[in-house]
């Protein structure tokens, strides 16, 4: 296995997801099970075409079960789930061939529609499942059934420091991963949480949603909007990626709330807002200045500003806050143009203090259509 990924020019460690460690541990138990003897390492094949080399801890062996443990190594990525044990009791079935697989101890329930597990069900993935019923089917003997039972100790702390709260996930993590291999610094899996958590809202039967790109705007909508929070979703910087969701799961109508620092990227046709992706706030602000009639100094200054609040002291200083009502409309337009008119869109930009400093038309009917759902 290559164990590290080179980005901009670093070595990073990849690591292993939980779905890995539940595939190990349970084809492990398993095979200690029938063999009644300990086994320290484990192979696995993922997803991913990297075949794992797992050590087994936490060993227990007795005459009608075995149960160890797979700890979780997230690499150099920053995986909260990290250092975890994720557990595998086995115990015969007397049901030839059948394996089942059970969740307890800081493994979640899922109690929302729209994700990939149904309500009521454990909130393992399609993908770590078919991984242990693999791993498991080749050691179990033929002619056996087996019943495996999963457990994360600490997994419910854990889990609510993570998106499974807002997911409708109680009780503990989830048991997740689509390639079995964690990728150090990649944007996948934030994306993915971001999209599960639409299709919750969708599921809900919500389409008319609040995209914000932080605590900032999922604040200022909550308390100077008045918009409940159950209708609110944090994009981050992948507006492209969550417009294209929202364009799969139904979406009619969206709102997006930001500060200047993101909307006047968007405004522009700027649909990943991150810096090192895209940073020209000052051009389009000193464009957008020039369009509203300001003077080849006035536009020089907004250039050479090096935030957005300074830039927005110039526009103040000049009158020319006409520049808000351009950047809102644009947002309204671009988003729209981006999803081929499938969806109506509004903007609502706010400053540093907290305060809206302009919103575009269909942004106000929207605002009124959310507070009255």
């Amino acid at each position: 296995m290559d164990s590290f990924v080179t980005v901009n020019g670093r070595k990073f460690k990849k690591g292993f997801t939980t779905g890995s460690c539940a595939a190990a541990a349970s084809k492990a138990a398993v095979k200690m099970l029938f063999s009644r003897s300990p086994v320290e390492h484990i192979d696995i094949d993922t997803p991913a075409g990297i075949r794992l080399n797992l050590p087994v801890e936490d060993i227990e062996l007795s005459e009608h079960y075995a149960k160890c443990a797979v700890m979780k190594d997230g690499g150099d990525d920053p995986d909260i789930t990290t250092g975890l044990k994720i557990f595998a009791e086995v115990r015969v079935l007397k049901q030839p061939g059948r394996i089942k697989v059970n969740a307890a101890e800081g493994i979640g329930i899922v109690t929302l529609p729209g994700l990939k597990v149904a309500v009521g069900q454990p909130a393992i993935n399609p993908v770590p499942m078919s991984m242990i019923l693999k791993e498991v089917r080749e050691v179990l003997p033929r002619g056996h059934g087996i019943e495996i039972t999963l457990s994360v100790p600490g997994g419910e702390e854990i889990a609510s420091k993570t998106y499974n709260p807002k997911l409708g996930i109680i009780g503990g993590i989830s048991i997740l991963g689509t390639t079995g291999i964690v990728e150090p610094m990649s944007e996948e899996a934030w994306k993915e949480s971001l999209a599960l958590e639409l299709g919750v809202m969708a599921a809900k039967g919500i389409k008319t949603a609040v995209f914000v790109f932080g605590n900032y705007g999922e604040n200022f909508t909550i308390s100077k909007l008045n918009i409940d929070q159950s209708k609110v979703i944090t994009v981050s910087n992948f507006v492209g990626f969550m417009l294209d969701k929202a364009i799969e799961q139904g979406f009619e109508k969206i709102l997006m709330v930001g500060h200047m620092g993101k909307l006047v990227k968007l405004a522009a046709g700027i649909f990943h807002t991150h810096s090192r992706v895209a940073d020209a706030r000052m051009e389009i602000l000193a464009a957008y200045a020039a369009l509203e009639g300001a003077n080849q100094e006035v536009v020089r200054k907004i250039y050479n500003c090096r935030t957005t609040d300074a830039a927005s002291e110039v526009i103040k200083a000049n009158r020319l806050q006409s520049v808000y009502r351009r950047i809102v409309m644009n947002v309204s337009g671009r988003c729209r143009d981006y999803t081929f008119g499938k969806i109506t869109f509004g903007a609502v930009l706010f400053d540093g203090m907290n305060s809206m400093i302009a919103v575009d038309d269909n942004a106000k009917a929207i605002i009124e259509d959310l507070r009255n759902k």
